[in-house]
């Protein structure tokens, strides 16, 4: 018999909080794996669908349980995800944040920004397209993209969802070498996987009820094994981070600001509390925090996290994409930095380019200054480069003709992400993470 191997932390949480948080997770993996079906099965079978939503997805008699997500009139024509689909619902033991990220690999933008802001990512693979007989089945190119990107972004928890076990002769076969398949590829490329469990999204099997027995397994269903999981924890052991995303200039209310502009964000790590010195970046001005703010205007330290107002104890020039940084360590900044880069642009990254990059709420002009490797995702080895094509995962140096408060993606998802953009028709063409 299998069960699902979940690691300890994810059952004895020391913070009681983290498995009552809202859980956002992101179901990924290659085009037509059953994503948007699962959604529609966690919804429906947890009584969180309306009976005129339910009216509304019906085809020919049938639920089409995909419809639930597929919101746009593309997406519903063609039969697949474009665009990340947000639904929210929830069950007596947790809230639930759903991102249902599109499997094409022209869309896989669409799928990293759905994963950097989750806690949790659910791998689908579907059984249909191995060849599932095989003592180690080769995995799907997006299946192998997809759990890189979700591990890269730093995603707590990752669950591979063997889905489609009903329509393979011989379920339990299926299971175990799939199973086998994924835990060999996880191993090799590092990536801390919480539990294995063989669904099916059309018929529900092991979605939200258990079914003991089927494919061999007697471990939990999905939904209780995400219940289980933790909310990523706000990065507050890290020194004092707040992007300045918006400026209230010198508000009247002399209760909440003595007069002074307030800066308003989210903190991104460590904590916003009265007396602490503080430099802007990138002036290098220096000054003391006054008053903090929390989003309801009301005088309260505040953690990573959250937004925040600040004053500070005297007027200095800060604007929109500046960043208010702890004075101590010193922070000078950086001009050069290596990252880790995921290219969406159609057009191939060069050395030499320039592109705008975003960091925070600030954009400066990023020079390619050497590509260094990319990932062979089927090997899992790092090889020399001039140049990423789409949807290509690799290293890169850049040049910045300004510095930013860059710290490295391990240490903090706000500090250490970028998105470079083209200079030109300004799409998105890379997400970057600081190394």
């Amino acid at each position: 018999m299998i069960t699902a191997t979940i690691s300890p932390q994810t059952t004895n949480v020391s913070d009681e909080q983290d498995t009552r948080a809202a859980l956002r997770f992101v179901t990924c993996g290659s085009v037509d794996d059953g994503k948007s079906t699962l959604i529609g099965r966690l919804l429906v079978d947890s009584k969180t669908v309306l009976q005129d939503q339910l009216a509304g997805v019906q085809r020919g008699g049938q639920t089409d349980l995909a419809l639930l997500t597929d919101g746009l009139q593309a997406e519903r024509e063609q039969g697949i995800t474009i665009d990340v689909a947000y639904r929210y619902f929830n069950t007596a033991a947790r809230k639930f944040i759903i991102a249902d990220a599109p499997g094409h690999e022209q869309y896989t933008r669409n799928m990293v920004t759905a994963a950097s802001s989750s806690d949790a990512a659910v791998v689908l693979v579907d059984a249909t397209k191995l060849d599932w007989q095989a003592a180690l089945p080769e995995l799907l190119p997006q299946t192998r993209r997809h759990s890189l990107l979700v591990n890269l972004l730093r995603v707590p928890a990752i669950v591979f969802a063997v889905n489609k076990l009903d329509a393979v002769a011989n379920p339990a076969l299926a299971f175990a070498n799939i199973s086998a398949a994924l835990t060999q590829f996880a191993s090799h490329a590092d990536i801390p996987v919480k539990a294995i469990v063989p669904v099916s999204a059309l018929i529900g099997y092991n979605v939200v009820d258990p079914n003991p027995g089927w494919c061999n397994y007697n471990g939990p269903g999905l939904l209780q094994i995400l219940e289980q999981l933790s909310s990523t924890p706000a990065d507050t052991h890290q020194p004092f981070a707040f992007p300045v995303q918006w400026v209230e200039k010198f508000s009247s209310s002399a209760d909440t600001s003595q007069g002074r502009r307030i800066f308003w964000g989210r903190i991104a790590s460590g904590q916003a509390i009265p007396g602490q010195h503080i430099t802007v970046m990138p002036s290098g001005k220096t000054a003391t925090i006054a008053q903090v703010l929390s989003h309801a205007r009301q005088p309260k330290n505040v953690a990573a996290n959250h937004s925040a107002g600040i004053v500070l104890d005297r007027e200095v020039d800060v604007s929109r994409g500046d960043w208010l940084l702890a004075s101590e360590p010193a922070n000078p900044g950086k001009k050069e930095i290596t990252a880790t880069v995921s290219w969406m642009d159609e057009e191939p990254l060069v050395p030499g380019r320039m592109y705008w990059a975003l960091h925070g709420h600030r954009w400066v002009k990023a020079k390619i200054k050497r590509i260094v490797s990319h990932i062979n995702i089927n090997t899992l080895e790092s090889h020399e480069a001039t140049q990423l094509d789409t949807n290509v995962i690799g290293v890169v140096e850049l040049a910045l003709l300004e510095p930013i408060a860059a710290r490295p993606y391990k240490q903090s998802r706000v500090l250490g992400s970028l998105i470079l953009v083209d200079t030109a028709s300004h799409k998105t063409s890379g997400a970057a993470l600081v190394l």
